[in-house]
């Protein structure tokens, strides 16, 4: 292990703001859209089918969808700043907020964009804990029918994937997390790909297409209203990525400027998505009907869902927990990247955070880091196990994150800073139109976190 006093920067080409020259390519970039955007959420939406319907249910994922674009299409102009091409660069979300909206509205964005990743990782851990607790009842019911009585408790797997996620988080910046990102896409599409398939086998199996317009029924209106509510909010929190978009956008080589890449990288990286979403979510709700399970594939700890092939079953589980291991770094990584310049710019004489050392371990490049960056890392990785050790309900806290981030993340902040990149009057026609855009996304926001949170709360008293 050796130690330096200081980080120094290698020998090599730099860009226009003085850093390493970025590498990333159209492709890299959609992986890490599709590493960020097809997590847990897709799990979730044949259930949000469910409580739509077959009209609101697939009209709802195409409707995020393309709020979803259009979001990043605003957003992927204030990475640089005056000019969209030629600008300063902004190398994160809140720093484009300072330049074009001021620091107070800084502070605003800031608290709620660390606020919706932690949020996120703190719902992958409780993801990779259901699958692995699939994983193991697709075993026992294979080994002793479907009738045994197989329990496997959630605790020791958070723990272990937060053991996981300690050393994943040795990873130096999201820069040196291509490989991963790739990794983690091909996974997203596979589980996708074997639930779309499960579905359609089991549409196939019962030789009917089972569902209704009106979706699941409730014994009370209220428990309908608030179910469809928090369908919207799964669907709303499956879908953005605004919250990292220019973390992303920041990895991006140029040339073609980097807005164009990200605005092609978006499209392609939302049409794929919206795929899977409408194939998982569709397929889901035609093979299961009104006993559509909250998680497609991780439904059978609950005895519901899949259960054979159960090979299959644990292929696409095991999928999905490699794709989280990733998924969790691509929301954890900015977190780290902000507290260290923190850190670095409060303390800059201290040996503590700025004194590096390499470490090296067998088959990956030497690691360089600070201790202060490393108890950091570590303590995120804890808190955010534990905090999942005691919410663990799948459906309501995606809900409830997804509102949370949507409208002021996705659609407020975006808006607002296209208004002022290009000089748009009050009450020009593009300004009334996304003042009106703005103003229904926000109404589902509030519908939503309310409808989320009653059944967060509902499911923590019960």
């Amino acid at each position: 292990m050796a130690v330096h006093d200081s980080l120094e920067v290698a020998d090599g080409s730099l860009d226009d703001d003085g850093r390493l020259r970025r590498t990333g390519t159209l492709w890299s970039c959609v992986a890490h859209i599709i590493t960020a955007v097809i997590g847990s959420g897709v799990l979730s939406l044949a259930w949000s089918t469910a409580q739509l319907g077959w009209i609101a249910g697939p009209g709802s994922l195409l409707c995020f969808a393309m709020v979803t674009y259009i979001s990043a299409f605003l957003l992927s102009d204030c990475y640089r700043a005056p000019d969209p091409v030629k600008g300063t660069r902004n190398c994160s979300y809140m720093a484009a907020v300072r330049v074009l909206l001021g620091p107070k509205r800084m502070w605003v964005c800031g608290l709620l964009q660390y606020l919706s990743m932690y949020g996120s990782d703190i719902a992958y851990v409780i993801t990779t804990a259901t699958c692995m607790r699939a994983i193991g009842k697709s075993n026992c019911y294979h080994r002793e029918g479907h009738n045994a009585r197989c329990h496997y408790g959630s605790n020791f797997y958070m723990l272990l994937f937060g053991i996981i996620q300690i050393v994943m988080s040795l990873i130096p910046d999201i820069h040196n997390m291509k490989w991963l990102s790739v990794v983690a896409a091909i996974m997203s599409i596979c589980y996708s790909s074997i639930g779309l398939g499960l579905g359609f086998a089991k549409v196939i199996e019962n030789g009917r297409i089972a569902g209704g317009i009106a979706g699941v029924p409730a014994a009370k209106a209220e428990k309908k209203l608030w179910n469809a509510l928090e369908a919207l909010g799964d669907i709303a929190f499956a879908y953005p990525y605004s919250l990292i978009l220019l973390e992303i956008q920041d990895t991006l080589g140029s040339p073609p400027p980097e807005n164009q890449s990200m605005k092609r990288a978006s499209m392609i990286a939302i049409f794929i998505t919206t795929f899977f979403y409408f194939c998982c979510g569709c397929f889901g709700y035609a093979a299961f009907g009104d006993g559509t399970p909250g998680n497609l594939l991780t439904g059978i700890v609950n005895g519901e869902g899949f259960f054979e092939p159960f090979w299959l079953v644990d292929f696409a589980n095991m999928c999905i927990i490699i794709h989280l291991v990733g998924g969790y770094q691509m929301y954890s990584q900015p977190i780290f990247a902000a507290a260290e310049r923190w850190f670095s710019s409060t303390c800059p004489n201290s040996r503590f955070v700025n004194k590096f050392y390499t470490f090296r371990l067998p088959l990956v490049p030497a690691i360089r880091m600070n201790l202060c960056s490393l108890c950091f890392r570590t303590v995120f990785v804890i808190s955010t196990t534990g905090i999942a050790m005691v919410f663990p309900y799948f459906n309501s806290v995606l809900g409830v994150l997804g509102a949370l981030n949507f409208w002021p993340l996705a659609i407020y902040f975006p808006v607002e800073m296209y208004f002022v990149q290009k000089k748009i009057g009050a009450w020009t026609r593009k300004w009334v139109i996304l003042r009106t855009f703005s103003f229904v996304c926000f109404l589902v926001t509030v519908l939503s976190f309310i409808g989320s949170f009653e059944a967060l709360i509902s499911a923590k008293l019960s």
